[in-house]
């Protein structure tokens, strides 16, 4: 007995009492996927708020009284006098490599039946970005395959290049040729057992997307052997607002683990237009005050939060990058409306496509006059910078003579030539979708451009001359493509041989 009362005591003894604190509240009203909560008076901005039953909100208006939550998933389980009770953390996602080659909502969760994830690592949906001491500038290129592209607007690792143009202008299609061609790239360097190159990631978000589209993208992506390399972070127009204005942030954080640990990523926001519309849904129902086109007047800082963790940082700090590829859409070809010009203002320059010249066949439609990247030369290969010098310029003279010659007056001798000349460049930069050119290739062809050799090939027939001329490189003068990769530009002995073979190929070229 003796025993059991000496067992009893030191149970009683070793026996820790403490108070839990808890922060607990109650749903006042819910509806819309956003919940008011009383007697949160602790809760943080953007902190995860549980509503039990799995179903977690996320802390974003904080009041006098009240705190307004958005509520991540179902949002039909939850009553009116429910308990809610603050978490202390904040939202995060998974990250790491097992996501690749994986299709995942907003919340990192897989949606596309190949099972469970495996990772271990997770990164807060919304972060500071790098600061400028831990950045560098922008040097290493990000080919995008898009022959234009990479000789007029090259983008650079570390850069944000807005694409910006109507609807169903080929918008998503430079996006995903990029994810393609740099899928490409990595897939070679592996086979061949090149160290030296540092392959590219690519994580692709859609929002507020039709299912079908975004399955449409998904069957490209595999069919030409770019899923391995890349995340697909999918919110539908089907799903609800709050998952829509999270997507991106999501998307991004997976980017920047990619960076934080000295790699390359590249993500594509599709399309930030329909993001704007899901925060300004969300501050509605919020009753956030609305400012211009009835957006909320923090819209702006909305974009830049997320575009700004885009960087390139030194070699200090890990040596990754984190390239970004923000898309408009805009009605009517209005750059002017305001979430545009927003978007603008904050990236580093932007790829412009016209409704009228995608429907005269000029596809990429990309308007070389509004066209920029504020990276310049900076982000190219030598022999890019070699080759494609003088070609923006020609292309830009002859948009204009072209406008000037349709009033039919006589043009003299130089004029005509200029003509001549820029609309075989046109048809040179006219390029299928999902055919990326690898960068070798592209220099090349314009190498054959700028040195006239395409200038007695009639117009109708420069298509035809470039595929055979790309199929006479690779065919016989393997090792002349190869050199020109390896050495990345065009010395005097490189050129000497270019030339021989361009002479050679003209000569059987009819």
């Amino acid at each position: 007995m003796s025993n059991l009362l000496q067992e009893i005591e030191a149970q009683i003894a070793g026996l820790k009492t403490g108070v839990n604190r808890q922060n607990v509240g109650i749903v006042r009203e819910i509806g819309d996927g956003v919940a008011r909560v009383e007697g949160l008076t602790d809760a943080m901005m953007n902190e995860m708020l549980d509503f039990g039953n799995g179903v977690m909100g996320l802390a974003l208006n904080l009041e006098e009284t009240e705190v307004g939550a958005i509520v991540l998933g179902d949002y039909l389980g939850i009553k009116e006098g429910q308990e809610v009770r603050t978490t202390g953390k904040l939202l995060q996602v998974p990250v790491g490599m097992g996501l690749l080659g994986r299709v995942v909502n907003t919340l990192g969760e897989p949606i596309d039946g190949k099972g469970p994830i495996p990772s271990d690592k997770a990164y807060p949906v919304e972060k500071i970005a790098p600061g400028i001491i831990r950045r560098r500038s922008v040097s290493q290129p990000v080919q995008t395959g898009i022959m234009s592209i990479d000789a007029m607007i090259p983008i650079g690792r570390g850069q944000r290049e807005l694409i910006i143009g109507d609807r169903s202008t080929g918008k998503t299609t430079i996006g995903i040729d990029t994810i393609i061609n740099n899928a490409r790239i990595n897939q070679q360097a592996a086979d061949t057992g090149d160290k030296s190159y540092r392959p590219l990631y690519s994580i692709y978000v859609a929002i507020g997307q039709k299912q079908s589209n975004v399955a449409n993208v998904i069957r490209v992506l595999e069919e030409n052997g770019a899923l391995p390399y890349t995340i697909v972070v999918v919110a539908a127009a089907s799903d609800s607002a709050t998952n829509q204005y999270l997507a991106p942030f999501a998307g991004c954080a997976m980017g920047e683990w990619f960076m934080d640990n000295g790699m390359d990523a590249l993500i594509i926001y599709d399309d930030l237009s329909k993001h704007a519309t899901a925060y300004r849904q969300v501050s509605l129902v919020l009753k956030r005050p609305s400012g211009r086109e009835a957006y909320p007047g923090d819209v702006f800082y909305l974009h830049s939060r997320l575009l700004e963790r885009s960087a390139r940082l030194s070699e200090k700090y890990g040596n990754g990058s984190l390239t970004a590829l923000p898309i408009i859409e805009t009605q009517m070809g209005d750059v002017s409306a305001y979430i545009p010009t927003n978007v603008i203002s904050i990236t580093d320059g932007q790829i412009y496509l016209e409704t009228d010249l995608f429907y005269q066949g000029v596809r990429p439609a990309i308007s070389v006059g509004l066209s920029v990247s504020r990276v310049g030369s900076a982000a190219q290969i030598k022999a890019m910078k070699q080759v494609a010098g003088r070609i923006k310029g020609d292309l830009a003279q002859f948009r204009e003579l072209a406008a000037f010659a349709q009033f039919g007056s006589d043009l003299d001798a130089k004029t005509q030539s200029q003509i001549e000349r820029g609309k075989r460049i046109v048809e040179v930069f006219k390029q299928p979708q999902y055919q990326p050119v690898p960068v070798e290739i592209q220099a090349a062809v314009l190498w054959a451009v700028q040195n006239n050799f395409v200038d007695d090939v009639p117009v109708e027939k420069i298509k035809d001359f470039q595929a055979k001329f790309t199929d006479y490189l690779t065919t016989r003068k393997a090792e002349l493509l190869a050199k020109i990769a390896r050495e990345r530009e065009v010395k005097d002995d490189t050129a000497a041989a270019l030339k021989a073979a361009t002479a050679e190929f003209k000569q059987t070229y009819k």
